[in-house]
């Protein structure tokens, strides 16, 4: 796995644990978040649904990321499998934010640009873990 691939990884999957471990903490109570810091309308219980619709989708990249940088630290090809599919479901969350915010031409960069980042950042490992495969025959 190339260096700079496994350290994007990395980052962005412990970014996003450490991002719902502090959603949970707050949820339950157990730390309060600055408004400021908090997404446009974060009281709104619809929004507060989106933003939590996103859990499942960000456990499951960084789970994906995980696996894949372990498999390559044991230098195990399937790494490359798992990295693409955490890419892909990095640029899935990535793009539904960015969609979102759009859709409401909300632009705070504080939240846009970071999921701007994620739906971009994929794609530039993404040619390069599928250039010289095979399509698997039926």
């Amino acid at each position: 796995m190339p260096r700079s691939l496994a350290l994007a990884i990395a980052v962005t999957d412990i970014a996003f644990v450490s991002y719902w471990a502090v959603a949970l903490l707050a949820l339950v109570g157990a730390i309060a978040l600055p408004p400021e810091m908090m997404y446009g309308d974060y009281l709104n219980p619809r929004v507060v649904a989106w933003n939590w619709s996103f859990f499942p989708l960000d456990l499951a990249f960084s789970a994906f990321g995980f696996l894949a940088l372990n498999a390559a630290r044991r230098g195990d090809p399937v790494w490359r499998s798992y990295a693409l599919v955490s890419l892909v479901l990095t640029m899935t969350a990535g793009g539904m934010a960015v969609s979102y915010w759009a859709i409401l031409q909300e632009f705070e960069p504080s939240w846009f640009l970071p999921n701007l980042v994620l739906f971009l950042w994929p794609l530039i490992y993404m040619r390069r873990l599928t250039s010289g495969t095979r399509p698997v025959s039926a």
